[in-house]
């Protein structure tokens, strides 16, 4: 997270380890582009206006070497603005003020949307595999039939082993609804669902972990 703004910064921080993200803030542009090249995160939010370099210009110089999703955070109301953003290649972008479920959505979106784009799309395990460009499975040495909600809720959870996800964050990341629209036991419902695919022992699962009172995870 790149904003001068220390108030925005710790708001935003806190809520977003609430939701299970780890967050590394710096507070001007000079530190930005160091603290990308070095702690090499998944997103990253960026404000605009920055004291010492404006956040196109980081935006801009960041694009020169490196791919990773940005999201821009901007009090600008400038539509000229978001859209040279978006040409320098900005994923999304936030105006100011927003709520941080919106921006947490949006994150959500962003990171769905790269991460299905990206080009090493196996993820291997020891005694299991998931092939995300032809949405197959295989337990052991075998290709297990899933549904499309089941496959896309266990790449989910194997993209970020042992992390921990609720039901709620399951729901906006999955389904991209949440519980005003739809029952959480849903989520419920497709793990148990998906432990009998591929746990050889669904009542003791390997793969798939319940974090009492928190959610599930997937271990390695």
């Amino acid at each position: 997270m790149v904003d001068d703004d220390e108030a925005v910064r710790v708001l935003l921080t806190r809520y977003l380890e609430m939701e299970g993200f780890e967050v590394e803030q710096v507070n001007d542009g000079g530190e930005a582009l160091a603290a990308i090249a070095s702690t090499k995160p998944d997103l990253v939010l960026l404000d605009l206006m920055l004291p010492a370099e404006d956040g196109l210009d980081i935006l801009t110089n960041l694009r020169r070497h490196s791919d990773v999703p940005v999201i821009l955070l901007t009090a600008r109301s400038s539509e000229a603005d978001r859209i040279m953003g978006l040409k320098l290649g900005a994923d999304d972008y936030v105006v100011k003020p927003f709520s941080p479920g919106e921006l947490t959505a949006r994150i959500a979106s962003v990171l769905r949307r790269t991460r299905n784009a990206l080009p090493h799309s196996i993820l291997q395990f020891d005694g299991l595999m998931l092939d995300l460009a032809t949405r197959e499975v295989t337990a052991g040495n075998l290709v297990v039939a899933t549904t499309a909600r089941e496959f896309d809720l266990l790449a989910f959870l194997a993209s970020s082993p042992r992390q921990v996800f609720s039901r709620q964050q399951l729901l906006a990341n999955v389904w991209d609804s949440s519980e005003e629209w739809q029952d959480p036991d849903t989520v419920t419902e497709h793990i148990r669902r998906v432990r009998r695919r591929i746990e050889p022992d669904p009542d003791h699962p390997r793969w798939i972990k319940t974090v009492r009172g928190v959610g599930y995870r997937f271990d390695p």
